[in-house]
């Protein structure tokens, strides 16, 4: 959420970068928010007088009394006074919320290093990597026509069919080798998190409730993109919205909740978690992309980073971590490429974002496996999550989130890119450790 502050003293600024995004999106109903500011300034001055004369008057009041004077008609007036003030606050009240409201459906504001563009093909590339070059590198192309993963994950247990009996489409179910190898990519992905780069991993519920997705965004704005399970009323009655429980679209949901309503101690930061989870999205407005293979799920894992830090940092730990997710893909021997988005194709809450893209040979593209982002205080004024400062005051943190990985998606680029002609895939060094030390799988 915008700090109310800046809108209040500096409000062409801050829609001027919020017209830096997608082009002809209300994102800032700037008539309602001014006649609403308009109307807040008025009823707490009004408030401001009121309480005002109500001193002067009770000032009066008791000199009179003590001199045996009548007191009826300030008495009057102080009644008067005290019943237009409690029409005053009751109004103040109503206001408030109605500011929150407008608040919570504008996004964060691009920082000022941010290219403008209106879709992704105002990105900007950063650079690339290929284990055969290294840095630099474009990826080699495979010595012979390349299947798509569907095609190499079929008798390895990969059973599309299967999802949509179960559950509809984008569902998938996995069964023996594809299983195993989906598995191990989660681990190792959890290991290099926690052993190398220092993450706490955690366990969190994969149902939260509407105030965990409020505080990092996700409400009310975009319900439409969650999966909801609304719990029981009375007697079968339906359940207020208030009881509405939803399934995370990420563990960066519950991961960033962790500091709700918290004031750590400075010293604490960075706080740096990472957790395993499936993750649910409804793909609302996806009709007809990606209809094929497991690049679009509604159900997926996806091992996430969070990081909790302080303000003079936030813009040093997007880098640091984009580079823990490369890292994966390195060792993993993945080609990608890293690229700063634009101020039309970020993400509701961040203020800068890079993606991280891995080379696909069945498609001959590059597809997003990794987007880490810098939000900085805009989820934690949400959160209300604060440090005590040097000076022993209450500080917003600043938030950033990026996976770490998507592990369908790297199953994809790992099927593809280390397929052998037979249709075998050699397994990166890195995860036969988790695979009793296979070097090969075959169907």
């Amino acid at each position: 959420m915008l700090d109310i502050t800046l809108l209040r003293k500096d409000l062409a600024s801050a829609v001027a970068g919020l017209e830096k995004r997608k082009k002809n999106q209300p994102y800032l109903d700037v008539s309602a928010f001014t006649a609403l500011e308009a109307e807040r300034k008025t009823v707490q001055t009004r408030s401001e007088e009121i309480q005002a004369r109500r001193n002067a008057l009770n000032k009066q009041i008791g000199p009179l009394k003590a001199k045996g004077e009548s007191t009826d008609a300030l008495m009057a007036e102080v009644n008067a006074l005290k019943a237009e003030q409690e029409s005053q606050s009751r109004r103040l009240e109503e206001i408030q919320p109605e500011l929150q409201a407008l608040l919570l459906a504008v996004p964060n504001l691009p920082h000022a290093s941010v290219p403008v563009g209106e879709d992704e093909t105002g990105n900007v590339e950063m650079r690339r990597w290929s284990p055969q070059g290294g840095a630099g590198a474009d990826a080699t192309p495979l010595a012979f026509a390349a299947k798509d993963h569907v095609d190499l994950g079929a008798p390895l247990g990969l059973d599309f069919e299967m999802g949509a009996k179960l559950a509809g489409s984008r569902f998938t179910v996995m069964k023996g080798p594809i299983a195993r190898l989906h598995r191990a990519l989660a681990q190792f992905m959890l290991d290099i998190q926690t052993e190398k780069h220092g993450y706490t991993e955690c366990y969190v519920p994969y149902i939260v409730n509407a105030a965990t997705l409020s505080g990092t965004g996700q409400l009310p704005k975009f319900e439409g993109d969650l999966f909801a399970a609304k719990k029981g009323g009375q007697d079968g009655e339906p359940a207020p919205d208030h009881s509405a429980l939803y399934l995370i679209p990420t563990s960066e949901v519950p991961l960033t909740n962790f500091v709700r309503d918290e004031v750590v101690a400075e010293a604490q930061l960075p706080i740096k978690l990472t957790a395993h989870t499936p993750c649910f999205r409804s793909e609302a407005g996806s009709a007809g992309r990606d209809t094929r293979g497991m690049i679009r799920q509604h159900q997926f894992d996806k091992v996430e980073m969070v990081q909790i830090v302080h303000p003079d940092t936030s813009y040093d730990a997007l880098e640091q971590m984009t580079g823990h997710a490369e890292a994966v893909l390195q060792v993993l021997e993945l080609p990608y490429r890293v690229v700063l988005l634009c101020t039309g194709d970020m993400g509701f809450g961040a203020t800068k974002t890079y993606d991280l893209e891995v080379w696909l040979p069945a498609q001959n593209t590059y597809r997003e496996i990794s987007s880490v982002s810098n939000c900085e205080a805009f989820q934690a004024r949400r959160l209300q999550a604060r440090f005590k400062n040097a000076q022993g005051k209450n500080e917003l943190v600043h938030t950033l989130n990026g996976s770490g990985l998507a592990v369908g998606r790297a199953l994809v680029a790992v099927l593809e890119n280390h397929q052998n002609e037979d249709g075998s895939i050699n397994v990166p060094a890195a995860l036969r450790p988790y695979l009793g030390g296979l070097d090969l799988l075959r169907g």
